[in-house]
């Protein structure tokens, strides 16, 4: 007869799960007992390979599903765009729209900037193109007008990151993606970003340049005063906005926008 055992030395070892398998086989009156003896030293090199492994397959799984997901958007396509290229950039969504004469063409999942460094909002233009070398910031790079910084579209060489509030400001994709963005926008490509609107904390006048002055503008836009770009940056054209605001309401015209003005501007 064989009878196992199975001794677990947790009850005397607390901080291990380790288990010894005893067998015990009677033959005639006798009992002779037999253990197995584990490798530690093996046993614990399996457990890492194994944990990497399944790391690994975890991601790649992430990757697939994501793959999977943009491709049950509808209307996805692999044709390049036959109109004028504009692109609106949705911050809370994550998303990158590619329109082409004002439809549709194709979406792109995206990483944006996290609280501490915001992606910026405003209405911008692509202003160079470059190739990269795959480092952090991808194999291809779109470049924007943003004035209080160097911000861009761009891939990244960590996949995994797109779909997260995590870049320093830039807009990030994979580089399949970025690639065949690149090829499809060429410079002098409108680029409207949109996201959450803050309060705005300073007085605001002639070149002052800021994500503030961006409400201010689109503000001024759409109360038909504006006609030009938000683009962050408080010109000649921002300034005689404000001025006629001013004189409809009736308050002095000065061209600077201080508390009073924000508020009338509902800002």
């Amino acid at each position: 007869m064989v009878e196992i055992y199975l001794i677990n030395l947790n009850d005397y070892i607390p901080a291990f799960c380790i288990y010894i398998v005893m067998i015990a086989v009677r033959r005639n009156d006798m009992v002779n007992l037999y253990s197995i003896k584990v490798n530690w030293r093996r046993t614990y090199f399996a457990i890492a390979s194994l944990l990497l492994f399944s790391l690994f397959v975890g991601i790649v799984g992430i990757e697939y599903w994501d793959e999977q997901e943009l491709a049950s958007i509808s209307n996805q396509t692999s044709t390049a765009p036959t109109g004028k290229v504009t692109i609106v950039v949705k911050i809370s969504e994550r998303i990158l729209e590619l329109y082409s004469d004002g439809q549709l063409h194709k979406k792109y999942r995206i990483a944006v900037g996290k609280s501490s460094t915001p992606t910026p909002i405003g209405e911008w233009i692509v202003i160079w193109k470059a190739y990269r070398s795959a480092d952090i910031l991808g194999t291809r790079f779109l470049g924007i007008d943003v004035p209080w910084g160097g911000y861009g579209i761009h891939g990244t060489n960590r996949p995994w990151s797109v779909g997260h509030f995590i870049s320093q400001g830039c807009i990030r994709l994979r580089n399949q993606d970025i690639e065949e963005l690149f090829e499809w926008v060429p410079v002098g490509t409108p680029v409207r970003i949109e996201g959450k609107k803050f309060p705005i904390q300073r007085v605001l006048k002639s070149e002052t340049i800021g994500a503030d002055v961006v409400l201010l503008q689109a503000k001024l836009k759409k109360l038909g005063y504006l006609e030009g770009r938000a683009d962050g940056f408080f010109n000649r054209d921002t300034e005689e906005a404000v001025k006629r605001f001013q004189y409809d309401k009736g308050i002095k015209i000065t061209g600077i926008v201080d508390q009073k003005n924000l508020e009338l501007l509902g800002l």
